[in-house]
């Protein structure tokens, strides 16, 4: 059984994703046992104490250039062997993602190569899709290498566009036909497949 370290910033509707599926049994060769957060008001923190799921804060503006230090030391303290980034709002180093090399998974809202890299985060993803008329979006999960958005890609699956849609009505399509299942799915596998 792996231990999942689940990383967070906002509301945690893909972290509340990844507990239903480990509930429900879809996660099994893992268990979340840490969720960390850079904003100690992340409602995130709420959904994993209520799941009885340890809880810690690295505060990005109170560490600063110890930030990445920090979060070593919890993910190595907790014996992590997993992380996922769950909407964290943090770039994070080479010296960060070649330290857990092949262990970090993130899933972005579009399908990659479209709209990702720098800058393309949140509603910002969805207007960029509605902007430029694509008919066909979705949700990608990918390793987490030093360029964002840059690993190798793991699973993805289309939504489609419908007329009307603000970036709001699709945000809301793409996380609950595409984030919420391909995570959990993605996150099995890699755990299963883990040495």
């Amino acid at each position: 059984m792996k231990n999942i370290a689940v990383l967070v910033s906002g509301g945690g509707t893909n972290l509340q994703a990844l507990i239903d599926a480990e509930k429900s049994g879809i996660i099994k060769s893992g268990k979340i046992n840490l969720v960390i957060s850079n904003n100690p008001d992340a409602f995130a923190l709420e959904r994993a104490k209520k799941a009885g799921i340890k809880t810690v804060v690295c505060n990005k503006k109170e560490l600063g250039s110890e930030f990445e230090n920090k979060l070593i030391s919890v993910l190595e303290e907790n014996e992590t062997d997993f992380i996922v980034l769950a909407g964290f709002m943090c770039i994070l180093s080479e010296k960060f993602t070649s330290h857990f090399e092949r262990k970090i998974i993130n899933v972005h809202p579009s399908l990659i190569p479209s709209f990702c890299g720098k800058g393309f985060y949140g509603l910002r993803v969805h207007e960029a899709a509605l902007n430029y008329g694509v008919k066909v979006t979705g949700a990608t999960v990918h390793f987490v290498n030093e360029i964002p958005d840059g690993g190798e890609i793991i699973m993805q699956k289309a939504v489609e566009i419908k007329d009307g849609d603000t970036p709001e009505i699709l945000q809301k399509r793409v996380m609950e036909e595409a984030e919420w299942k391909i995570l959990p799915l993605s996150l099995e596998k890699v755990c299963s497949e883990l040495k």
